[in-house]
């Protein structure tokens, strides 16, 4: 019988509580910003091996990400390009180069708000292990993003 009184005056409590929300007197949106995106944040982009396309959930996590960064302060992206150590360095360095710079023209055509971008290519530099094991994971773009709150 006791589990029942607290269950019932339980149910009372939640529908006043929730009568009161929708008349407008518990509305906080207007006092409440979300900006939990607006931090530094880490984002990796990854790339099939010897490609600078993004692939199509490439392409959304930048679109979510820019959806999270409206409202942010943006004050720089960090585009860093880099690439395994499957052929010679010279083409990896090109091909990082061109990955930073297809992720950081993604970023743009995304509508992510235009702070300074910062693109550097690390090629194939530390694509091998001190063992000498290939780092596959190499194939890939480091963005980084400096955004606050407004």
């Amino acid at each position: 019988m006791m589990r029942f009184r607290i269950a019932a005056a339980a149910a009372v409590a939640a529908m006043a509580v929730s009568g009161c929300g929708a008349n407008g007197l518990w509305d906080r949106s207007g006092l409440i910003a979300d900006t939990a995106g607006c931090t530094e944040q880490r984002l990796d982009i990854y790339f099939d091996e010897g490609q600078a396309r993004l692939t199509q959930p490439a392409q959304q996590m930048i679109a979510m990400t820019g959806e999270r960064l409206q409202g942010c302060r943006v004050e720089g992206v960090d585009v860093i390009g880099l690439a395994s150590s499957t052929g010679d360095s010279a083409s990896n360095q090109t091909l990082s180069e061109r990955r930073a710079r297809a992720v950081a023209d993604a970023l743009i055509e995304a509508g992510w708000p235009s702070p300074r971008f910062t693109l550097s290519a690390g090629g194939d530099a530390g694509a091998t292990t001190d063992g000498g094991l290939a780092e596959p994971l190499r194939r890939r773009t480091e963005i980084v993003i400096h955004a606050r709150p407004q």
